[in-house]
């Protein structure tokens, strides 16, 4: 390796930033998708039948889990623990209050705003698309010169969609009537004509319920008619149509005058097209910005680049195509970010039967959603974990009282965005064990930290917290003669041993759960008392288990067989996302968690399950692997055409684990930091021998811009703080001398 002081080369052009179909999407699952982290839509139909269906983070239905606590159970957990400790495999079976499982409120689509027109109007030369740069779909067709287009915009909250056509003749209503509504709701429709158009509102009570919502849609019409037409209105002859939508969920009723007013003063005094530009605008100074920071260019054929998503899918190896995944994979995910970030359909959803309420699931798939939040520099995903993590402390404290008559703090398992308490739990999926939550949530933020080179106070906080939960619950009983403690009960998310029961003692994520919260708790507290404390507690932890395989054990404790075909890596917690094991500083573990990772099996082929393992692999290094795993969901049909995923092979069960954990693989692959460290090229697919990735992020607080061919390869950094590294390559291992303001080239040898 050489190092110069030279400025690197302009970058060559690159791929396009969209994606795009010829024909319309009959499908809401093909929908093209545009959110701003609180409002989703999900934009689809024809120029005869326009849809856009509505969304919000906060719309999910009554089930009787809004009143639903933790168990009391603390008093009973010395009796568990000492049973579990004399070798009573299936003790934990019996921990519970024995209620039935209650799955959290599931997240439900809102309504779709409607666009329908007089039948046989014609509609030739069709072409939808969205343009990931700005988060505007836009849709249109020779009919003479129809054009729709809309977008989210995260400047104003609000859905903006404008349709222009010569004589344009229309119904546009608010229709609630989408798949799995249940029966009950009350259905209010409101519509009232305004001086340059129409306010239409459609409030919707759920049954049983004191809790509603109301969407509530300003049309601005310009030229035609407009007259009522209910449940809305029919508009004639006019040259474009301007609608602002929003939807609150309430109590009560919504003041709907005020709505109306706040959606009013969006527009300038002669509402027309120029407003949807103004709109545009203000959003895309925040999206644009945002979306921009990082691109990958893997050198890929034009003529691929060129054609629409759905038959890009079909070349599974093309280079076109991750190039594309990448770049709607961090759309997607930027959109799906703000209040809260994404849940397991993002924000995005047209069934109220959403499969597994749609909720946050914290055990595996909202950490791998936000994989590339910190390195793919998207702090915005990073904030709407913490808005949701602070919202919900008060929760957790709960949780460990209750659950464990702790101080400090434990997250739940899965979550509708309204109560942090743990009450999702069955004899099967015992999630109210699970200690090590609050640590793996906490740890986007902080990398978020340590990449911009500042602690939040409040993300110090809950770390104490976490710290002072662990205090209280790590017990010394039956230690080894070395004084070590006991993780009793211990859950590792969603395996149990081969010989035992799902609750058991020492499982490797929460042992190394509970050593990074302890560390990481007094790193934040430094030359405290309480730091002193939890030092000494972390390093009272005992080591983990290589098992007779010579595989790291999913459970420490002697005695616990593991069980190797499941979708969860729970175990590889130390890998990744943590640095506690690694080729460079715990060779002999990392060896023994490679081994792990190739007798893991894929159970029933989940995406995240085969993601996930890719993200191990790249940290141990293994390219080979990292591009099975990338195999595994490109040729399984995992894609919709709107480039969002599903949760299994074949495009079954709309899930955003695929599209949105792509990302961070890919950095994974090709950019490895730690406060300390970087590592260039770790674990490249050899199928992708050219490319550049700009704009990442390393947690020592370096932009890092990498270029590299067959025989060589190139990195600009950009450090923002002087600092002496390790520099990681396949020519070996040196310092790297960084200055705050000055870049640095380095000029890496044969790969």
């Amino acid at each position: 390796m050489t190092s110069e002081p030279v400025p690197a080369a302009p970058p060559a052009p690159g791929p396009a930033h969209a994606t795009w179909e010829p024909l319309p999407a009959t499908r809401w699952e093909d929908a093209f998708l545009s959110g701003n982290g609180h409002h989703g839509a999900l934009v689809f139909g024809d120029p005869n039948d326009d849809r856009v269906i509505v969304t919000h983070h906060t719309l999910v239905r009554p089930n009787g889990a809004e009143h639903a606590r933790p168990p009391h159970l603390a008093a009973e957990l010395p009796a568990l623990r000492a049973r579990l400790l004399a070798g009573d495999l299936t003790a934990a079976e019996s921990f519970t209050d024995d209620r039935p499982l209650q799955w959290v409120q599931p997240f439900h689509p809102a309504f779709q705003v409607r666009l329908r027109r007089p039948p046989g109007t014609p509609a030739d030369d069709y072409r939808r698309r969205v343009d990931f740069t700005t988060g505007e779909v836009a849709a249109a067709a020779s009919d003479p010169d129809w054009r729709s287009r809309v977008f989210v915009s995260r400047a104003d909250d609000v859905i903006v969609q404008h349709i222009t056509a010569p004589d344009l003749t229309l119904d546009l209503a608010l229709d609630h009537q989408l798949p799995g509504a249940p029966d009950g709701l009350g259905i209010g429709h409101g519509t009232l004509l305004t001086p340059d158009g129409a306010l239409l509102s459609l409030r919707v009570r759920y049954p049983d319920s004191d809790r509603a919502y109301t969407g509530v849609t300003l049309a601005v019409v310009t030229g035609g008619t407009t007259r009522l037409a209910p449940p809305g209105v029919r508009i004639a002859g006019a040259t474009e149509v301007l609608l602002l939508t929003r939807v609150r969920r309430h109590t009560g009723e919504l003041d709907v005058v005020e709505e109306s007013r706040a959606l009013r003063e969006l527009t300038g005094e002669r509402s027309d097209c120029s407003d949807y530009d103004a709109l545009l605008a203000r959003h895309l100074r925040l999206h644009r910005t945002a979306y921009g920071r990082v691109a990958l260019d893997l050198h890929a054929d034009d003529a691929e680049r060129a054609l629409p998503g759905s038959e890009l899918l079909k070349r599974t190896r093309s280079p076109a195509l991750l190039e594309r995944l990448f770049a709607s994979g961090r759309y997607h995910l930027l959109s799906a970010s703000g209040l809260c970030p994404p849940r397991l359909t993002g924000l995005w959803t047209g069934d109220w039967d959403t499969a597994w309420s749609g909720a946050f699931t914290n055990d595996a798939n909202l950490n791998l959603q936000t994989a590339s939040a910190a390195s793919a520099a998207l702090p915005e995903v990073t904030d709407a974990l913490a808005s949701l993590i602070h919202r919900q402390l008060d929760d957790w404290r709960e949780n460990a009282r209750a659950v464990f008559g702790a101080r400090g703090v434990v997250a739940p398992a899965h979550t509708d965005g309204e109560s942090g308490l743990s009450y999702h739990f069955s004899r099967e999926y015992p999630l109210h064990l699970w200690t090590a939550g609050a640590d793996w949530l906490l740890k986007p933020l902080v990398d978020h930290d340590e990449t911009r080179g500042a602690c939040d106070p409040r993300t110090a906080a809950a770390l104490a917290e976490v710290a002072v939960f662990y205090e209280d619950f790590l017990t010394t009983e039956r230690g080894d003669a070395d004084g070590r403690l006991v993780i009793v009960p211990s859950y590792s998310p969603e395996n149990r041993p081969a010989n035992a029961s799902w609750g058991t003692i020492n499982a490797a994520m929460d042992l190394s759960a509970a050593r990074h919260a302890l560390e990481t708790a007094a790193a934040y507290h430094p030359g405290t008392p309480e730091a002193l404390r939890w030092c000494a507690l972390a390093e009272r932890l005992p080591p983990h288990r290589v098992n007779s395989q010579d595989a790291l054990a999913e459970w420490a404790w002697p005695g616990l067989d593991d069980s190797y075909d499941h979708r969860h890596l729970s175990h590889l917690y130390g890998v990744w996302p943590l640095d506690e094991i690694n080729p460079y500083d715990t060779p002999r573990l990392a060896a023994a968690a490679h081994r792990a990772l190739q007798l893991r099996g894929a159970e029933n082929d989940s995406a995240h399950g085969h993601l996930h393992h890719a993200l191990v692999a790249a940290r141990l290094r293994d390219g080979e692997r990292v591009a099975q795993a990338l195999g595994q969901v490109l040729d399984g049909d995992f894609f919709h055409a709107s480039l969002m995923s599903a949760h299994y092979p074949n495009r079954d069960v709309y899930n955003a684990d695929a599209a949105h954990t792509l990302p961070g693989v890919l950095v994974e692959a090709l950019v490895q930091s730690t406060p300390d460290r970087l590592v260039l090229l770790p674990a490249l697919p050899a199928a992708y021998p050219h490319g550049q990735l700009t704009g990442v992020r390393t947690r020592f607080g370096a932009e890092v811009e990498l270029r590299w061919t067959p025989h060589s390869a190139t990195a600009l950094i950009r450090p923002s703080r002087t600092h002496r590294v390790e520099l990681r390559t396949s020519a070996g291992t040196e310092p790297l001398d960084l200055v705050a303001g000055e870049d640095r080239v380095l000029t890496l040898g044969a790969r």
